[in-house]
Parts: C-alpha cells; sequence; structure tokens
C-alpha cells in the first residue's frame, strides 16, 4: 500500500466516518451528558469497533454477509432491536445530568464502552461498506494482513477524532443551551436513533 493509497482512503473513509450514523449521534449524546472526559470510553467502543469490522472482511465475514440472507437477517433485526432500545431509552430519560439517570444501560465507562461498541458491530451496513470498499485498497501482490493492520490503525484514528469532536460539540451545545440543552438533545438523538432503526429493518443486502 503506497502512501498516496492511504491518503485516498483516509479521505473516504473520513467522510464515511463523519456522516451522521449511530456512533455519531451517541457521541454527540454523551457529551452533552456527560462530558468530553467521561465520553472517552464511548470512542474507544467505536475504535475497537472499527477493528472488529476491518478483521471481519480480512476474515471474509463481510462477504459470508453479502451471500447469507439468513446471517445478514440475524445481524440486521439484532442492530434494529439494539437501537431501536436505545431510541427508546434516550425519549424517556428526563434530561438529567445525574449518571444514575442517564439512559441506556448508565453512565458507567463499561457501559458508555459497550453501547458505542454494539451499535457498530451489529449493523450490518458497516460489514457491506467495508467488505466493499477495503479491497480496492488492498495490493494483492503483497502481505494482506499488514496492509489490514494499517487501515484498521488509520480507521480507529480518524473514528476517534470524529467522535470526538461530536462530542465536544455535544458538550458546548449544554454550556450554551443550558437548562433544557441534554433533554433536548437526549429527545433529537432518540428519535433519531429510531429512525435509523427503522431504516435498518427495512435494509436488503442489494440497496445501495
Amino acid at each position: 500500500m503506497t502512501p498516496a493509497t492511504l491518503l485516498v482512503f483516509s479521505l473516504v473513509a473520513l467522510v464515511a466516518i463523519a456522516t451522521p450514523g449511530p456512533t455519531v449521534l451517541l457521541a454527540l449524546a454523551n457529551g452533552s451528558r456527560y462530558g468530553i472526559r467521561r465520553s472517552l470510553p464511548g470512542m474507544l467502543g467505536a475504535m475497537a469497533s472499527d477493528c472488529v469490522l476491518v478483521g471481519a472482511v480480512a476474515l471474509g465475514l463481510g462477504a459470508l454477509l453479502a451471500a447469507s440472507e439468513f446471517w445478514f437477517a440475524v445481524v440486521k433485526w439484532l442492530g434494529a432491536a439494539y437501537l431501536a432500545w436505545l431510541g427508546v431509552r434516550l425519549l424517556r430519560s428526563q434530561g438529567s445530568l445525574d449518571a444514575a439517570s442517564a439512559p441506556a444501560g448508565g453512565g458507567t465507562p463499561r457501559g458508555i464502552f459497550a453501547r458505542s461498541f454494539l451499535v457498530a458491530v451489529t449493523n450490518p451496513k458497516g460489514y457491506l461498506f467495508c467488505s466493499a470498499l477495503l479491497p480496492q485498497f488492498i495490493d494483492a501482490g503483497a502481505p494482506q494482513w499488514p496492509q489490514y493492520s494499517t487501515i484498521a490503525v488509520v480507521f480507529a484514528g480518524l473514528d476517534f477524532a470524529v467522535m470526538l469532536a461530536y462530542a465536544v460539540a455535544g458538550a458546548r451545545a449544554v454550556r450554551l443551551l443550558r437548562r433544557h440543552a441534554v433533554l433536548w438533545l437526549d429527545r433529537c438523538c432518540g428519535g433519531a436513533l429510531l429512525a435509523l432503526a427503522g431504516s435498518l429493518a427495512f435494509y436488503r443486502r442489494g440497496a445501495s
């Protein structure tokens, strides 16, 4: 993999990561509720999910989901159900900054990490996207695992930077909007997660 190829991959990956999606919404909600420092486990969860996705593509699991209706449906419905659950919990939250009242499993570092990680690894779109994108940047004539490892590091690093930016945006929104900021962001993110759950439920392997 040449530096030019890696640069092109980084630009494509940055656009894909920065596009609003479930992990981005969680980073925004975490930043507003917990602040930047306490949101870090969620960013680490997103990075860990990136490594899983890239590893899955390297092992051919992305191709399996593309070929198997059964396994695609299993992952799809698990992902849709989890997104819907998170969305409902956010919609039902009271907007309190108290960790004890935090939606979707509480505000412990383990809970914040797990939510971001599970949202990504239960989304079949991620596997299909990576399985279509990553092989285009792999030199078939060179050892592949070092190349996939490099891609995973770059992908995870970009993901961390984007999640950090959204967490900062969420934290600043609280300071600007003050009293009702957390409640407002919880409602918006919860509704968006429910919409994403619905879109995932109707998603088909052949969809672009």
